[in-house]
Parts: C-alpha cells; structure tokens; sequence
C-alpha cells in the first residue's frame, strides 16, 4: 500500500453522492454540507468556485477542482452571483428561505438544475465521511485545488460523464469506484506538478530505502515493528534508517508508525462492530488497555469516546 493507497483504502466512496448539474445563467448554489471532499468537473460552458476565504477560480471544460470540506463554498456562474439554492449538511437543497428544491430541479437520474438545457454542465462527485486514514493526505491538500484542462488529461472524466445518469444494478458501486480513481489521478497530477509542493511523506515515498520502510509500516502495521528489524528490512543500518527517515518524512519511523495504526484503528471503531480488544490486536496493539492508552496520549479521547461521537 502506497501513500495514496493509504488515502481510500479504509473509508472508500460508499454511496458517494454524485450528480450533473445542468444550469442556465443566473445561478448560484451555495454548499454548506460540511463534507471533508468534493470533486467538480465541468464538461460544458464554465462554472466559478468561490470559497469564502480566498480568490474564486474559474473553471473551463475539461477542469477540475477539490473542495476541501468542511467550510462552506459557492458554485456560481459568475463569481458575484448571489446564492439562489442552498445544499444543507444533510445533502438537502432549499431555497435560502428553507423552501425544498429537490423535486422541482430534478432533471433525471443523477441530474439536478434548472434547466435541462442549461449551458453549465459540471459533474460533481462528494466524498460523505471524514475518513481518519486519508488525514495526512487531506491535511495536505489546498481548501480549493484547480487543475485546467491544458495541463493534466484523464479519460476517467467522459467516463464518469457518461455513467453519471444510468440506472442499472450495481451502478451505485461503479460511481464509487471511478470516483475513487479520478481522486487519486487529481491527487497524483497535483503533486506531480513542476514546482509542486507535496507533503514530506510523499516525497519520500519514492526513495529507495525510506519508500520501503513505509510500505512495510503500511502494509503490515500489526507487525511488532523495531526500527532494527525495520532497517534490516531496508537493507541498512539501524542508525542510517533513523536518520534517513526523520529527514525525509519529519518524524521518526515508530512515530509515523503509530500514527498509523491510530488511523486505521479510529476507522474500525468507527466503521465496525469489533470491541477495542479485536481492533486492537488487529492493528498491532497487544489488547485494549495498550491502544486505549496510546489513543487517549494522541487524540485527547478514549476509543470508545471517538466511537460514541462517530
């Protein structure tokens, strides 16, 4: 498992909400879903993303932007535009006065506006759940990432243009899976950009002995790692795996290494039924108290009270 790997392979898309917005000047849309992620691509006429805290970017057919939740954002014809829908945390759309608009803008399948042949078409795909495995990454990412259509392609767009309104079995799977995709071909190009500043453990997970430490801490986290057996592993010393390591990611190697596992550990809790001791002895802990302990030290909370708040 690799560090985009690592992003959506506990809390993937599960019945992510995707739609094609169809729309006729004037518009405005104003998101207060408090989502973590959401993905927008335009694939006729042009859309502006105005966050509150920021310069609005304007999108052309072909672009995309993420929208890092959970402050609120507009998606406007025109970056002035004053709201006319309001999308709500419960993924609800009303009018600014709370009047419901969902019926009245449905359009088809997965298709929302006010007007089916409005000149704006942008696909949009949300991310629902705040995932904790995907933290490093998130916490690494711009509140609005653009990415214009002349410097990066990906053929997953026509695709997801062309799923996005079907209503066959299974669909709602398909959707999540080319979602999942696109975000790491997004996440991917970002951080492959000339000049790019991406994270230290991104960077460093293309060297050749640090990159190997962190996918065996990925991959096999309940694995009683030392930073001996660990640089073993690497093909070097000890003392070089520490050095090498702290340089190129910022911390120690059982530092990340239990930041990990409390990662992993905060989605089972969340996610499953399994009692702290199974989640526990599966992500490397050797029973309840220990990982309560380490919780409770990192994150302020017990397991149990990160699972009753989840």
């Amino acid at each position: 498992m690799d560090a985009l790997a690592g992003l959506l392979d506990g809390p993937r898309a599960k019945g992510a909400f995707l739609l094609r917005m169809i729309m006729e000047p004037p518009w405005s849309v104003r998101i207060e879903d408090g989502a973590p992620l959401c993905l927008m691509c335009v694939t006729e006429g042009e859309a502006w993303v105005v966050p509150d805290a920021g310069e609005p970017v304007l999108l052309r057919p072909g672009d995309i932007a993420i929208a890092r939740g959970p402050e609120p954002y507009t998606v406007a014809g025109a970056p002035d535009a004053p709201p006319r829908a309001r999308i709500g945390p419960d993924g609800g759309c009303t009018t600014l006065s709370g009047e419901p608009l969902a019926q009245t803008m449905r359009l088809g399948v997965r298709t929302w506006g006010n007007a089916p042949d409005g000149r704006n078409t942008v696909l949009v795909g949300t991310y629902r759940m705040d995932g904790e495995v995907g933290r490093r990454l998130l916490d690494a990412l711009p509140t609005l990432l653009h990415l214009p259509a002349d410097v990066w392609t990906c053929p997953l767009m026509p695709f997801l243009d062309e799923e996005i309104a079907r209503d066959e079995p299974g669909q709602t799977v398909v959707l999540d899976r080319v979602l999942d995709l696109l975000l790491i071909a997004v996440v991917r190009a970002w951080f492959s950009r000339p000049g790019a500043e991406a994270p230290a453990w991104y960077k460093a997970m293309g060297d050749p002995v640090v990159g190997r430490a962190l996918r065996l801490l990925q991959n096999d986290p309940a694995h009683p790692w030392t930073v001996a057996s660990l640089a073993a592993k690497s093909g070097v010393s000890r003392a070089a795996l520490a050095r090498r390591f702290a340089e190129l990611v910022g911390e120690t190697p059982m530092a990340y290494l239990t930041d990990w596992r409390l990662a992993l550990a905060a989605d089972l809790l969340r996610e499953t039924d399994a009692t702290v001791e199974a989640v526990a002895r599966q992500v490397g802990y050797s029973g309840a108290f220990a990982l309560s302990a380490a919780f409770k030290r990192v994150r302020g909370v017990s397991p149990q009270e990160h699972r009753a708040r989840s």
